[in-house]
């Protein structure tokens, strides 16, 4: 419903050049994920996902410049089943 593309991006390969004193913060659920959306606009733009610690989920479609994606799905639904899969797909599994 939020029209939210993700594109996974390790911490180190992520820059934010403006815009982070507009950023607000809150986590649901497990409180594991850190949802960030713009205190001005509303839209968020990246987040801290809990299935990928390590990286930022940005938003593609706030993107500048349109960007070529695979697309995979993932059953946010059902995700700890979800979550397996893809650590097994990552794994070569």
């Amino acid at each position: 419903m939020t029209g939210f593309l993700h594109i996974v991006v390790l911490h180190e390969d992520f820059e934010l050049v403006c815009g982070r004193n507009a950023l607000k913060s809150y986590r649901f659920g497990t409180g594991t994920a850190e949802h960030l959306f713009c205190s001005n606009c509303g839209v968020k733009s990246f987040y801290q996902p809990r299935s990928h610690p390590d990286s930022w989920s940005v938003n593609a479609n706030c993107l500048d410049e349109p960007v070529e994606l695979a697309v995979e799905q993932f059953d946010g639904r059902n995700w700890g089943q979800a979550k397996a899969n893809l650590d097994a797909k990552q794994a070569g599994g």
